[in-house]
């Protein structure tokens, strides 16, 4: 359940700000949240008051670990509508944020993945700190990166491909490098930014003035492995690469893929093969076709069950390897759905 507080909006001088209220639960998104934000969003961008909008996460820990997904799967097990119903408005926010008219900067320490990455990436500003850490962990709960995780990873070329069938956790450097971030603002100066913004003062030079070098990307000295084994053309092609390098990073990231599920690998990998070619729009409407189908699945309810409730982290998946999923199978995920289509 939602409650009013878990998102704050607040008009400080120029700026807008958005605080993802929720710090116990890692600032999780609800589906009250993602409505009222939009709702906010659309408010703001037609207040010539407003300059700019900012978004910031309550607590230490965490800019926004991703939406609420216990109460997703509860929805999906109990057949109500929350679970489509929260997509449906998480996407529909996303996209808003890809257009939003006026400037929005994202304040990001600490945890930001899955739906933090939707609230926060999609953004012209990504400001992280020292703290933080970004990933689209998703094919390990059988889910895939979704809030427009196929417009944004498929282009950052195989770099993407390695980030969704991995779930890699990047910190601040890394993140730079595959552009999930665009400044590196040490945690004691974010505060100055806000309040320079909020007395109106040009946003890229407010973050320019006080961005600093973050330091070298571990990610950069393997990019031409990743570029070697990730360009396949195929997941079971990327295991045989990854394998045949034989160096410690390539036997670590094969053991790592072959525990997610081997169907949101294929979807993953599908997904950011077709997110390439489409506009953001469709991408999210391609994503929410495919949200619809996981909660048919088997994969999704177990995955969520074995990292976020009984916390065994030992899944079964179904297929239980990769050979058991078929081509046909996975092309269903991605197929119309009518009058039930995403409209943005």
């Amino acid at each position: 359940m939602t409650s009013e507080n878990d998102i704050l909006f607040e008009r400080r001088g120029a700026a807008g700000l958005v605080t993802l209220n929720r710090p116990r639960a890692l600032n999780a998104l609800t589906h009250g949240m993602v409505v009222a934000m939009k709702a906010k969003l659309d408010e703001w961008a037609e207040d010539s008051a407003i300059a700019c909008v900012v978004v910031c996460g309550a607590g230490e820990r965490a800019f926004c670990a991703g939406g609420d997904i216990r109460a997703v799967r509860e929805s999906g097990l109990a057949g109500t509508s929350y679970a489509l119903d929260f997509w449906h408005d998480e996407y529909i926010l996303d996209a808003a944020i890809k257009h939003y008219p006026k400037p929005y900067v994202a304040l990001i320490h600490g945890v930001c993945m899955g739906g933090g990455i939707g609230v926060s990436a999609h953004g012209r500003f990504r400001v992280a700190d020292e703290t933080a850490l970004f990933a689209m962990p998703e094919t390990g709960i059988g889910f895939f990166p979704d809030v427009g995780g196929s417009y944004l990873l498929s282009r950052r070329g195989y770099l993407g491909m390695y980030m969704a069938l991995t779930g890699a956790r990047l910190k601040t450097p890394d993140a730079l490098f595959v552009q999930l971030a665009t400044d590196f603002v040490p945690a004691g100066l974010t505060g100055a930014i806000l309040e320079d913004l909020s007395a109106g003062r040009p946003v890229a030079e407010t973050i320019a003035s006080r961005a600093e070098d973050a330091g070298a990307a571990p990610l950069a000295a393997l990019r031409e492995d990743i570029e070697r084994c990730f360009s396949l053309e195929c997941v079971e092609a990327i295991l045989e690469a990854l394998d045949a390098t034989g160096t410690g990073w390539a036997r670590e990231t094969a053991a790592v893929i072959r525990t997610k599920s081997p169907t949101s690998l294929k979807l993953a990998f599908r997904e950011l093969r077709e997110g390439k070619r489409l506009p953001f729009d469709d991408c999210m409407r391609m994503e929410y076709r495919m949200a619809s189908r996981i909660l048919s699945g088997h994969d999704f309810y177990e995955g969520v069950r074995a990292v976020l409730i009984d916390k065994d982290n030992a899944p079964s998946w179904k297929p239980y390897a990769l050979g058991g999923v078929s081509e046909e199978a996975i092309a269903a995920y991605f197929a119309p759905l009518g009058d039930r289509e995403l409209r943005l």
